[in-house]
């Protein structure tokens, strides 16, 4: 079996009404997804993370250095595509395109083998894992408030026990926007902030401390991810546990992060960091260091797909008879395609999400949608 195609799907959709995060406007929604095709007909998904056309590019460099290769050798493929564009490329779009190669290629193994990516990565901890709703963000043109309250109690009533929104607009608007989060989600929900790297360590010291009786999991991203420093300021200067990662590529920036002591929390994404096989790594230094982990999800089923394989494997930390299970970070903004790609949509029942037991990611495309959403 010998690699023979490597391919990238764009998708596109045109929002309604755009939201924003602490320093983007989401004006559509995107996704560049890498099919591998081996020469026996085998083939495999993947999904990078971050601008979709940009990935694609990178991935079309990468495509010649791995065709007539074996898709079953993905740590000699991933060594080889990472040297070959460290000079340039140890962060960034070198990694996330390399993420996408990556997933495609443990898909294949998996369906090669007839097992699921846990199975080959040496076998699940649970089959299912709790979810936390993502959204919160900021909708251009309504009340901030208004319709965040409103957003949330969907989420509530849905079956959520846990949501994370979004920060990072202003110190007094996000303390009112946390305030009413945690009134509608009522104490026996989880809550968590994101703040997309929107303050610096002073403004989110203030506003950790100004939050700090609201009973939130962790503050997410509160400064810029170059600045290790100023994630140790924040963890020292405010009570919340801090989080941080989905912009960290690669074991070895995941590495100067954890030996920083600059989160509690690492959240590597698996469509991001370099994929299956780099993700596996990443784990393994938080676990080494007692750094809990908790993936960044965003994208579509395929990526939830890999994020559940990764989820499954997580060891639990630490061990004892009633072991916290990782949170999954379900999206719920508009995408209308993100569960469309897959023949059979990944969905949460009761606030979890099963982990797929299909051979390699556990799901199935669907060409129809992708020629649906196509650019």
């Amino acid at each position: 079996m010998k690699i023979s195609q490597v391919k990238t799907h764009l998708l596109c959709h045109r929002l309604d009404v755009p939201f924003q995060s602490a320093f983007s406007t989401f004006t559509e929604r995107w996704a560049c997804l890498v099919e591998i095709v081996c020469d026996d007909g085998t083939a495999g998904w993947g999904e990078c993370l971050g601008p979709a056309q940009a990935n694609a590019g990178v991935v079309a460099a990468m495509a010649p250095l791995i065709v007539g290769r074996d898709p079953l050798e993905s740590e000699p493929i991933w060594t080889t595509l990472y040297n070959q564009f460290r000079d340039q490329g140890q962060r960034g779009l070198a990694v996330t395109a390399q993420s996408g190669i990556d997933i495609a290629l443990w898909d294949i193994a998996g369906r090669h083998f007839g097992v699921p990516v846990h199975v080959l990565a040496g076998g699940a901890y649970r089959s299912s894992v709790p979810a936390y709703a993502t959204g919160g963000f900021r909708m251009v043109g309504h009340d901030r408030i208004a319709t965040l309250e409103a957003e949330l109690a969907g989420y509530a009533e849905a079956g959520f026990t846990a949501a994370k929104i979004k920060i990072g607009y202003g110190h007094e608007i996000d303390v009112a926007a946390i305030r009413a989060a945690r009134a509608v989600l009522g104490e026996g929900r989880h809550l968590m902030i994101d703040a997309n790297h929107g303050y610096d360590a002073i403004e989110a010291i203030r506003l950790g401390r100004a939050v700090a009786d609201q009973n939130i999991d962790w503050f997410e991203e509160p400064v810029v991810p170059e600045q290790l420093t100023s994630y140790q300021e924040v963890r020292r200067g405010q009570p919340i546990p801090v989080a941080g990662g989905e912009t960290w590529h690669a074991r070895y920036a995941h590495a100067q992060a954890i030996a920083a002591r600059a989160v509690d929390i690492l959240q590597p994404d698996v469509c991001g960091c370099g994929g299956i096989t780099e993700m596996r790594k990443i784990a393994t230094l938080a676990e080494t260091e007692g750094v809990r982990l908790v993936p960044h999800v965003w994208g579509t089923g395929v990526a939830v797909a890999a994020a559940l394989q990764m989820l499954a494997i997580l060891p639990p930390v630490p061990q004892r008879h009633a072991p916290s299970d990782p949170w999954l970070e379900f999206d719920r903004t508009v995408n209308p395609f993100r569960m469309a790609v897959l023949t059979a949509p990944i969905v949460c029942e009761e606030g979890r999400v099963a982990v797929p037991t299909g051979p390699g990611l556990g799901v199935e495309v669907d060409r129809a949608a992708l020629a649906e959403w196509a650019v």
